[in-house]
């Protein structure tokens, strides 16, 4: 038996529309694979679409074949092949291509817009939607949309729009728009206030458009002084002229928590960046005459608002004004020339000498307490070249009048009066004038008192807030009666209890009825209004009502994934998938309705099921044996009943006979965290010809092919859960197979993508044993709600009995239940190991019957003065805490003999007793009690046990006692120093200038003399160059008239022995690597140590054994130099040589190897021209010579006494061409007489020649000692040169 495989995969085709196609594959597998077909993850059913579909399997060969495709053709198929060792699919996909003559003949030609001739209808859906938006004045935000139209037609492209509160936007500087082609994205690149509102992408195509809409809110930017209020909004410039412009903006919904006191207004000539602030006091009113400007100058304005604390962030600037006429202005509208940034001021030719007339219709435009603005019309007919105007003002109920502007005549027929005194009434009049002089008067205005005409708005009433969605509340009010001029409303909401007001809109809303959004879900809030016009605020609504933020209750939407479970003769069990979106509310029920399709003509709908059923699978009966069918599900909650899914497949009403299961159905994700999920289903409702009796899991990742399904459990799990371990943030779908004897059955619908993340604030459950030994499962929600209730289930299955249960919920977020019998409950409860049961079981007990914890159990010590001290930690204990102490079950009393001691911050508990008597021979016990809390700890000390504690107490007695007096910390002992000398030292104490310390040695005291010392309480014995006669005992006596201390060292037998081997130790490791030289005998091999003693015993090996000494061969000492001599060396001689230091442990052992190249013949020697002795006068010179070989060229060192000496003008050495050395004195003295050697030394070995110098003063017998010397060593003449200095 072996799984599925394919041997010929399905190959891939592109054809040409009405063409055939044929798809197949070889299979291989055993038992044989049952194969299907699908297109688009559906399967094929050839009875559906008649003549469309042919299905073939022969030999192993399977074949799908598609008859006259059309467009609708083109898909990716797939072919599944199954047997009860597992499943296997292979894909191919399709293309069916149309000739281009079947569409674009007779179309005209291409052109933008609409194409409504060319008889398409275009389908817009509008997907990746931009959600609710929050941002932040100063930040950059992007809004994107995908928009899929089908058919794609590449030469055709939508109208992509853009909207604010249903106002076209157009590209600017402040918003970039972008068309990708399948991508509309709008990025507003600084926001601000004046950005905030419901932004609206429409797509229009010839048949119709499509939008989609979300509200984006823009928030203050943080206020550089704290406290200070938001920045104005909507600057705009009204009623230009040529030298006068009215700015009006709106006030902000921040006034930092101190009420506005005004706002100032900056303007800028457009090209430059020097803001010059047009009013010296803040004004309140929401609008500003400005006044002064340069005629024919572009400007910009902006505002700003201060409070006490400070002055705000600028609004964003208005757009560029002219101050020109608007006459002019409107010529230059009309106009087709481009603007070009600059503006020409033309005057009519002069009338000469007409003065003009009387200005019209003077009045009143508006009036504040703050300025006053006056407009009219210019004179009629002739004299209005260079016109200008004089403003007057009068009093009212007096007839003196002042003229305003005295100075400068004003050009524009519009005038601001500033300084009016409040309250009082005034009448103005105008007059004209021109180079011809002052015209008349106009008639004068009603009188008019200085002071606000438009009132602040009334508080709106009535406000009420309406659940909307989990994180939004639709507020809405009554409106503010008779408010005039009314910009819009801010809404404010406060957390209940908080006292702390947020803005929801920092942009007036012109409506009655507004969504807050960016809410905390299941808090609860209260919400207020104002309304707001250019004077100002309104008071601040009453409060709302609290209200919860919650999604509000709506009916669910249509169910999906609609599937056959089970299918008899008359009946068919479907299944399907719970709604995306359930209403708000828990689902009731579901309805589902059938159709019989005859020929591919569905009929009219039909009700299965009157009554709502609650699981998601339901038996249709009485249908038609061999019949097609389609079916489809509503939802139902308490809000009513959803709309119908979508049709599902239609399905043939012929009863199941395979012998597998069905698929399982209702798959279910729980407990999603970043590593692991817990995945639920329901079994098979076709069991298959035996019983169900395992599930196998199928994972792979969302975006994988189908390839990529794998098992999770490699042995079926009877259980209808699963616990399956992910990768973090990888996301995932899952599947699942029921199997029964005959093997694995159909795949479940495939589950919903889930990514494997946990949520932020995610609890778990927790298991807890409270001060009663009760065990409880805990949990904690933070997000309940009224309506939320607890379902707490065992095995992932409502528990129904909770006779033995106690479910107990403490304020919103904690539910407990409580168990009544311990071990059997909990068994039910948990599939648990029965350690983590037995674990629970010791933490009941432990709380049902405490114990006061210990940090260390009942111990014994011994003090000073060999007291014994009894004591034990407890880890915790209160001040209530006592302990009552028992010996052999006797309690014991504070007393001479007994002194116990309770420290309740430490929790030691501790016994001392002075001394131990055979009486005290038993059991100590503590035993102590806190509450409810005991424990006790025990220590027996019988037989052997109190014995050796009693002997100690009674040694650190005697030690105490000791130590009253002089006595020693450390006892008399040996260290070799690395010149191997000897020192015996002791450290002692308490000593005092009488305390007298004496040295013995066998029993014989040691005279002082320079070997003994003392140092930082340090005694010392100094032995060099030690030897067997300083064996023996050595003895130390302290004593004053305090007491008497002494300390023994023996140094005989075993412990002489231990000492020279640590003197050989340091002899051996001071020893220098073993080397060669050749000598005129043969070879010598010799090592230096730094001190040698007689006592060491050395061993020389050849070839790792011990060399038997001859007369050929032999060792020896001089000095500090062992070695071992070989006369005459053959070939037999080489090979590895070694010396064996013995010094009792391990030893030490020094090697080299005897190769024989270079040590007979290439070593180092001195050959002929050096006398035995030289006997020369004084004053003579001395020239010797001699012959030096070896290779390498040997070193050459003059010595004399055994010292090196150097050349220098008294004594020249030389040694020329590697082979002649020369020792010349120019002039010798008595000084110079003494024993000479030359040195000669390569790698090969060593030689020396030795010859001795000796000079005699002139008035001796010369002749005699040079016969002498002749007779004696006749060589020496020949060599020896004398010349007179």
């Amino acid at each position: 038996m072996h799984t599925p495989e394919f041997v010929i995969k399905p190959r891939s085709h592109t054809v040409w529309e009405k063409q055939c196609v044929r798809l197949h594959c070889t299979v291989s597998g055993w038992p044989d694979p049952r194969v299907v077909w699908y297109k688009n993850n559906v399967a094929i059913d050839p009875l559906a679409s008649p003549g469309k579909y042919k299905l073939e399997s022969r030999y192993s060969v399977h074949s799908l074949e598609i008859n006259r495709c059309d467009f609708d053709d083109t898909a990716q198929y797939r072919v599944s092949a199954m047997n009860s060792k597992g499943e296997l699919s292979a894909f191919a996909s399709v293309v069916v291509k149309r000739f281009k003559g079947e569409i674009d003949d007779g179309l005209p030609e291409p052109r933008h817009g609409p194409v409504s001739e060319y008889g398409i209808t275009f389908k817009t859906h509008i997907v990746d939607k931009f959600g609710v938006s929050f941002g932040r004045e100063g930040e950059t935000m992007s809004l994107g949309c995908t928009v899929i139209i089908y058919p794609a037609l590449h030469r055709y492209q939508p109208e992509v729009q853009w909207y604010r509160d249903d106002v076209l936007l157009s590209a600017s500087k402040w918003h970039h728009m972008h068309w990708s082609g399948d991508r509309a994205t709008l990025t507003l690149t600084h926001l601000n206030k004046e950005d905030e509102g419901l932004y609206t992408l429409r797509v229009t195509t010839k048949s119709g458009y499509e939008t989609y809409s979300a509200y984006v809110f823009v928030r203050d930017a943080d206020a550089e002084i704290e406290g200070a209020p938001g920045a104005p909004l909507d600057v705009r410039c009204l009623d230009a002229n040529k030298d006068y412009i009215i700015v009006t903006w709106k006030q902000p919904a921040v006034d930092g928590g101190n009420s506005i006191l005004g706002y100032f207004v900056d303007r800028c000539e457009v090209g430059t960046n020097h803001w010059i602030q047009c009013n010296d006091t803040p004004v309140k009113f929401a609008r500003f005459p400005v006044t002064g400007l340069v005629e024919g100058r572009s400007y910009t304005f902006r505002v700003r608002a201060v409070n006490k604390s400070g002055m705000s962030h600028p609004s964003r600037v208005s757009e560029p004004v002219a101050a020109m006429d608007p006459a002019d202005r409107a010529r230059m509208r009309g106009t087709s020339a481009p603007w070009t940034g600059q503006i020409i001021v033309t005057e009519e030719e002069p009338a000469e000498g007409v003065v003009p007339g009387r200005p019209l219709e003077l009045q009143v435009t508006e009036a504040t307490k703050n300025y006053v603005v006056l407009s009219w019309k210019p004179p009629a007919g002739k004299g209005l070249e260079g016109v200008m105007y004089y403003v007057e003002k009068c009093v009212s109920d007096t007839d003196s009048w002042q003229r305003v502007n005295t100075e400068i005549p004003v050009k524009s027929p519009r005038f601001a009066l500033f300084d009016l005194a409040e309250g009082k009434s005034y009448s103005f009049r105008v007059r004209c004038c021109n180079s011809a002089g002052v015209g008349e008067p106009s008639d004068p205005t009603e009188a008019t008192t200085v002071g606000d005409k438009l009132d602040i708005p009334s508080a709106p009433s009535k406000v009420v807030p309406t659940n909307n969605t989990d994180t939004s509340v639709v507020v809405s009010w009554e409106a503010s009666r008779d408010a005039k001029e009314l910009v819009g409303y801010y809404i404010e909401a406060s957390m209940v209890d908080s006292n702390v007001w947020e803005p929801c809109n920092n942009k007036p809303v012109k409506g009655t009825r507004f969504f807050c959004h960016g809410l905390i879900t299941g808090e609860k809030y209260v919400f207020r209004v104002r309304a707001v016009n250019a004077a100002g605020l309104s008071q601040f609504s009453p409060d709302s009502e609290p209200v919860e933020v919650k999604a509000a209750i709506a009916s669910p939407a249509p169910p999906y994934g609609i599937s056959v479970l089970e299918c008899v003769r008359d009946s068919m069990v479907l299944g399907w998938k719970q709604p995306n979106f359930i209403g708000g509310a828990d689902i009731t029920g579901y309805f589902v309705d059938y159709r019989e399709v005859i020929d591919g003509v569905p009929g009219k709908w039909h009700e299965a099921n009157i009554r709502a059923v609650s699981e998601r699978a339901y038996r249709v009966s009485d249908l038609k044996e061999n019949k097609k069918y389609q079916f489809q599900v509503r939802a139902a909650n308490m809000a009513g009943v959803g709309i119908p899914s979508l049709p599902s497949d239609t399905f043939l009403c012929e009863e199941w006979t395979i012998a597998v299961p069905g698929p399982p159905y209702d798959l279910q994700i729980r407990e999603v965290r970043s590593d692991s999920l817990v995945l639920l289903w329901r079994p098979p409702v076709y069991q298959g010809r035996d019983p169900v009796n395992g599930f196998y899991i199928d994972i792979k990742e969302a975006e994988a092919p189908e390839e990529a399904w794998r098992g999770v459990n490699t042995k079926a799990t009877e259980k209808t859960y699963f616990k399956v371990n992910l990768k973090e943030a990888e996301t995932y779908v899952f599947r699942v197979r029921a199997q029964n004897k005959a093997g694995v059955g159909k795949t479940s619908d495939v589950t919903e993508p889930v990514p494997a993340l946990t949520k932020p604030g995610t609890k778990e459950i927790v298991v807890d044993v409270d001060d009663d030994g009760i065990i409880s499962l805990n949990f904690e929600c933070s997000e309940l709600t009224q309506d939320s209730k607890f379902v707490w289930s065992k095995n992932y299955e409502e528990m129904t009995d909770t006779s033995r249960l106690t479910i107990e919920t403490k304020g919103n977020n904690y539910e407990l239940l409580h168990y009544v019998s311990l071990a059997v409950l909990f068994l039910n409860l948990f599939p648990s190991p029965l350690s983590e049961l037995k674990r629970l079981l010791v933490i009941s007990h432990d709380h049902k019957f405490p114990i006061i914890p210990l940090k260390s159990e009942l111990a014994v010590e011994l003090l000073e003065k060999g007291r014994v001290r009894f004591w034990l930690q407890a880890e915790k204990i209160s001040a209530n805490g006592k302990v009552e102490y028992v010996f052999n079950d006797n309690v014991l009393s504070q007393g001479e003999k007994y002194k116990m001691n309770f420290d309740k911050n430490t929790g030691v508990i501790e016994m001392i007793m002075e001394c131990l008597t055979p009486a005290d021979e038993g059991t100590f016990t503590f035993q102590m009690t806190d509450g409810k809390a005991t424990n006790q700890s025990s220590l027996v000390l019988i037989g052997d046990v109190f014995k050796e504690l009693q002997k100690e107490s009674e040694f650190q007695k005697k030690e105490w006692q000791r130590k009253q007096g002089p006595h020693f910390i450390e006892y008399l002992g040996y260290e070799v120093t690395p010149e191997c000398c000897v020192v015996l030292k002791c450290k002692v104490g308490n000593m005092k200038k009488d305390t007298s310390a004496l040295w013995y040695k066998d029993g014989r005291e040691i005279k002082a003399d320079n070997n003994l010392g003392f140092t930082e309480g340090v005694l010392k014995l100094e032995i060099a160059q030690i030897s067997k006669k300083d064996s023996g005992v050595y003895e130390v006596v302290l004593k004053d008239d305090r007491g008497k201390d002494t300390s023994t060292l023996n140094l005989t037998d075993q412990g002489f022995k231990d000492l020279m081997n640590e003197v050989f130790s340091f002899i051996a490791n001071s020893s220098t690597p073993l080397k060669i030289t050749s000598t005129d005998q043969g070879i010598r091999l010799y090592t230096f140590v730094s001190y040698y003693n007689d006592l060491l015993q050395v061993t020389w090996h050849y070839k790792d054994s011990a060399i038997a000494f001859s007369d050929r061969i032999k060792s020896g000492v001089v000095g500090e130099q062992l070695w071992l001599q070989i006369s005459e060396p053959t070939e037999k001689d080489m090979g590895k040589y070694a010396i064996e230091f013995s010094d009792g442990k391990g030893g030490l052992r020094r090697t080299v190897e005897l190769s024989g190249q270079g040590e007979t013949t290439n070593r180092a020697r001195v050959a002929g021209g050096l006398p035995d002795v030289v006997t020369i006068q004084e004053g003579k010179a001395l020239n010797l010579t001699c012959n030096i070989s070896g290779d390498p060229v040997p070193e050459v060192t003059w010595l004399k006494n055994d010292r090196e000496i150097t050349s220098d003008d008294h004594c020249i050495l030389k040694f020329e061409s590697g082979k002649f050395a020369s020792f010349t004195i120019t002039g010798v003295n008595t000084s110079d007489s003494g024993k000479y050697s030359i040195l000669v030394k390569n790698k090969y070995g060593t030689e020396s020649a030795d010859f001795t110098v000796s000079v005699f003063i002139p008035d001796e017998n010369i002749n005699s000692i040079g016969a002498e010397s002749e007779t004696k060593c006749p060589t020496v003449q020949r060599e020896i040169q004398e010349c007179d200095l």
